[in-house]
């Protein structure tokens, strides 16, 4: 259920967040979402990606300091409210949503946001005992 995400700590200069990229790319690792924060020093680049050990690896070899984080990828009906309701959900549980950022992709009808939710293990049964489906690493890979 859960889907592993690059967290990349890149300096906020110009060319950084190219030599990311272009080192993905040099390894033939295909980005299929990401996020970007930045600080006046820093950057943090949260990327999912087809392949991400060897991309965490392909990144390290570079200098670049990684980390893999557990993340969901849920798919929200792509109608008025449907974030809501997934948002709700989460609230009645009583987890806090970190952060969350929008797939690229699309999965049928719906839409696919990525989620970093505390008590991550927690979280997934009641997402699903209310109807929420979560896709699998493979799936959004394949996407």
């Amino acid at each position: 259920m859960k889907v592993s995400q690059l967290s990349v700590f890149i300096e906020n200069k110009s060319g950084r967040l190219a030599d990311v990229t272009r080192t993905l790319a040099d390894n033939s690792i295909n980005i299929r979402a990401l996020s970007i924060a930045d600080t006046i020093d820093y950057g943090l680049l949260r990327l999912i990606v087809n392949d991400p050990l060897r991309a965490k690896s392909a990144l390290n070899e570079e200098g670049f300091t990684v980390a893999l984080t557990e993340v969901l990828a849920i798919e929200v009906p792509d109608k008025p409210g449907g974030l809501a309701r997934i948002i709700d959900i989460v609230a009645e549980g009583g987890f806090n949503i970190e952060y969350m950022y929008a797939f690229v992709g699309t999965s049928g009808e719906n839409a696919i946001v990525i989620f970093r939710i505390e008590k991550i293990d927690e979280a997934i049964p009641i997402l699903q005992d209310k109807g929420v489906r979560i896709l699998t690493g493979e799936e959004i890979h394949s996407l």
